[in-house]
């Protein structure tokens, strides 16, 4: 089997908007996207002869296919996460295969939250990011708002303020969701900090000995984990002024800086925050200084909104029943497909509210 040749992409050549540089560092065009698969031929090879596989071949054969998974854009192609892709085909299937009877609505919408339960503990216990939750979240979010126009408004129930308050709802929690997706605030280095003067007592690396005659020479160093790791072997001792209990307790070693009070590290965002909250799956960001008020207005129009959906849908689908009841027992709801479609969407929305809650 010849093995293709990764071309290094040259600095002065800029790439087309179906050009790419892959994860081997070579030039790779989208339409290229099964040629040159040696992760995947070695697998199929080992399976057809009846070899075991390595530990590797499908975490490698799964980041070849995640590679180059690409649409066309502007300054070459970009990769599409994978992760995006479930809720925007499983969504839409388990609601209307649960629409079709009570049975199965009860099975899809049970198993439903437990896989997305079990994904996220999955996800988190390896502390990776993802935009599965996001995903989910905003595909829902405009799943239900389009059900809601081509399903309910065209029953005559709702009427134009009804719908206008619905429609201001969600285009204000799409607002509020960019808002919070600028930043939580992450702590940036400063200079004071960074920066430390050290003594060498031996001579540098990179000079001859017999020049220096063991001088003493002063450098700094502008990363202070740097110099700790030198003087740790013996190479370097700190010359500056003594850090204090607090500036050690409150140092980070992985982002290499002096986190200030009530900073803590997201060990998922791999970044200090400040005033750090916790790290939602659902905006797949951290919660800190900087979005906390958007993050909890967002939560507040999400909830109003789909509270207010719900409502609407149930009076229209089991108009004589209590709203506050409705969901619970809706005689007839299954005779016709479109108010069991939408019956269903109300249920499914009111579990997503109380998973976005307790996550």
């Amino acid at each position: 089997m010849r093995r293709g040749v990764h071309k290094p992409p040259e600095p002065d050549d800029p790439l087309c908007c179906c050009e790419y540089v892959d994860r081997k560092g070579g030039r790779s065009h989208v339409a290229a996207c099964c040629c040159d698969c040696e992760d995947l031929d070695e697998a199929c090879d080992r399976w057809l002869k009846r070899e075991a596989q390595k530990p590797d071949s499908l975490s490698r054969v799964a980041d070849s296919v995640a590679d180059r998974l690409r649409v066309p854009w502007l300054k070459g192609a970009k990769r599409v996460d994978l992760s995006l892709l479930p809720p925007l085909v499983l969504l839409p299937v388990l609601l209307r295969i649960a629409a079709l009877h009570v049975l199965l609505g009860v099975v899809v919408l049970t198993a439903l939250p437990g896989m997305v339960l079990w994904y996220y503990y999955f996800t988190h216990r390896k502390k990776g990011r993802t935009l599965f939750f996001l995903s989910l979240a905003l595909f829902s979010l405009a799943y239900m708002y389009f059900l809601f126009v081509t399903e309910i408004v065209p029953r005559g129930d709702v009427t134009s303020a009804q719908l206008a308050t619905v429609t201001t709802g969600v285009i204000l929690t799409l607002i509020s969701l960019v808002r919070t997706k600028r930043g939580p605030g992450y702590v940036r280095p400063r200079p004071s900090d960074t920066h430390s003067t050290v003594t060498y007592h031996g001579p540098l690396p990179d000079k001859d000995s017999a020049h220096l005659n063991g001088a003493r020479h002063q450098v700094v160093i502008a990363n202070r984990g740097a110099a700790l790791e030198h003087a740790a072997n013996g190479e370097a001792v700190e010359a500056g002024p003594q850090q204090t209990d607090s500036k050690r307790r409150n140092w980070c070693p992985c982002c290499k800086l002096v986190r200030p009070p009530r900073a803590g590290h997201c060990r998922i965002c791999s970044a200090c925050v400040q005033r750090l909250d916790h790290h939602c799956v659902w905006i797949n960001s951290c919660v800190g200084q900087a979005n906390h008020r958007s993050f909890l207005m967002t939560l507040l129009l999400f909830l109003l909104t789909s509270l207010y959906g719900i409502s609407l849908v149930l009076r229209t689908v089991c108009p004589r029943q209590n709203v506050l009841f409705a969901l619970l027992y809706c005689p007839g709801v299954y005779s016709q497909y479109s108010s069991a479609l939408c019956f269903t969407c109300a249920w499914y929305s009111s579990i997503v509210r109380c998973v976005c809650v307790c996550v």
